[in-house]
């Protein structure tokens, strides 16, 4: 029997970062998945030599773990009633809507509870299996609370950190969790909680102090370990970016650039294109966008064809109930725009409910005279960062909600407020009607801040407050 690799750094996400794609001819091949993870941790993970814990996408039986763009992919199995408790119920039809105001209300179903404990266990079993003495264990995620705790009671020799990439919510709303204890208590077995907000992280210090009974002081959280002996964790923000330099060498391509122009002669060259992009989720805001962009259309301020708005809608979790009445919201709305609003070939709202890759994306955030980034409650949305770092231009124009995680680094943005529809019109029209030098301005301070807090630099940060991660215990109760 060979011997099992081991690696000195080990990553823990809900899925691997590929997706098997099956050709015509029945044979497969692994390719890159979409979504902020992946985009954020592939570079990351360039240079590092370590390995990447998650499921693969397909319920059943795991791939054998394999070797793929230079990272060594350990799957995690999943059973079809797992997939449906674990992932669809408990993480996002639970811990989702609390963590994001309750946007929709939460559901909650002792057996989904259950399974959650299940599969995240099976994730530490695989953590432990393949970190080298001494590792460096980096979770991620809402998915895989419960696995710090359980990597610790196993291994306690390796350092973990985990990374939230949503918000982590009020006390008041964390309270209602019949299992918040014990969600608690599986963070606490992190040496680092990292989160993308001060605020995220406060909150979390505050449920440990009110929810926990532990002792905080300032950013750390006494615990107790698996010996029983007390323990200092610390949370503090650390929030997340992307690849700069390599997104902004793509938008320079000639052909992005090309592609670019196509685009907007597809579009009917309109004199304003207006760009929305978001995984088809109700905390995304897309219903308040439309219903602000109907009225300006209603009230003559915007006039089709001289102005257009695309919609991407990357499908999301589409067994979910939420999500399935949200997708015939959206697309009542739209046809319902367009059906009114529309001249003959020159659709008021192009809506495309499918992904595309980065190629596309860049081309597309260049032809966008106004990116509205407008979600109702988001961790950072990694959008906002992209279309910023592709405006090597300095053109366009970015609309940001203040529930963003953005919006803390992202000052220059036309700020706005989703909730409030009348608001969020008028920063729309402000977004165009302002002068074109003072938007060159405000685009490049923020490419300024997108290059120089980079994912590389989210990455050391994390790594580094992970290695210098207090051990001792707190002197003091209260923050």
């Amino acid at each position: 029997m060979s011997r099992q690799r081991t690696f000195d750094l080990v990553i823990a996400a809900n899925r691997l970062p590929v997706d098997r794609v099956v050709a015509p001819d029945g044979s497969s091949e692994w390719h890159r998945s979409p979504g902020g993870l992946v985009t954020a941790m592939d570079s990351v993970m360039r240079g590092r030599e370590g390995a990447w814990v998650g499921w693969a996408g397909e319920t059943g039986e795991a791939p054998a773990p394999f070797e793929e763009s230079g990272m060594w992919l350990h799957p995690v199995p999943l059973s079809e009633e797992e997939q449906t408790t674990y992932y669809e119920g408990f993480s996002n039809d639970t811990l989702w809507p609390i963590y994001h105001d309750v946007i929709v209300p939460a559901h909650f179903h002792r057996e989904w509870w259950q399974d959650y404990e299940v599969v995240n266990a099976r994730f530490a079993d695989a953590v432990c299996e393949i970190a080298a003495p001494g590792a460096k264990v980096w979770i991620h995620d809402y998915q895989l609370q419960l696995v710090p705790a359980m990597v610790r009671a196993r291994r306690p020799d390796v350092r973990i950190g985990w990374f939230n990439h949503i918000p982590f919510p009020p006390v008041g709303l964390f309270a209602q969790l019949p299992w918040r204890a014990k969600i608690i208590e599986g963070l606490l077995g992190a040496d680092y909680l990292g989160f993308q907000r001060q605020a995220d992280a406060q909150n979390f210090v505050r449920a440990a102090r009110q929810l926990g009974g532990c002792a905080t002081k300032g950013e750390t959280v006494t615990a107790k370990g698996p010996d029983g002996g007390e323990r200092v964790v610390r949370a503090s923000a650390v929030p997340i970016s992307i690849d700069y330099a390599g997104l902004d060498e793509l938008a320079r391509s000639e052909p992005v650039q090309e592609r670019a122009q196509e685009i907007r002669e597809s579009l009917g060259n309109p004199d304003i294109v207006m760009l929305g992009v978001d995984r088809l989720d109700y905390t995304k805001g897309i219903r308040h966008r439309l219903k602000a962009y109907e009225e300006l259309l209603d009230e003559g301020v915007f006039v089709p064809p001289e102005i257009t708005f695309v919609q991407v809608a990357t499908p999301s979790r589409e067994r979910v109930e939420a999500y399935k009445t949200l997708r015939t919201e959206i697309e009542t709305t739209v046809g319902r725009i367009n059906g009114t609003y529309s001249d003959l070939g020159a659709p008021a709202v192009h809506y495309l409910h499918q992904s595309y890759p980065r190629e596309e994306m860049a081309a597309l955030f260049q032809v966008a005279d106004v990116m509205l980034v407008t979600p109702l409650r988001d961790g950072m949305n990694l959008v906002a960062k992209e279309y910023v770092t592709c405006r090597h231009d300095e053109g366009g124009a970015l609309v940001l909600s203040e529930f963003t995680g953005a919006w803390h680094e992202l000052h220059q943005a036309f700020v706005c407020n989703p909730h409030d529809i009348e608001g969020l019109k008028q920063t729309m029209v402000r977004a165009l009607e302002t002068d074109p030098k003072e938007k060159r301005r405000l685009m490049r301070a923020l490419r300024r801040r997108v290059c120089e807090y980079d994912v590389q630099r989210w990455a050391d940060r994390f790594l580094s407050n992970l290695e210098s991660a207090p051990q001792r215990p707190g002197r003091s109760k209260g923050d």
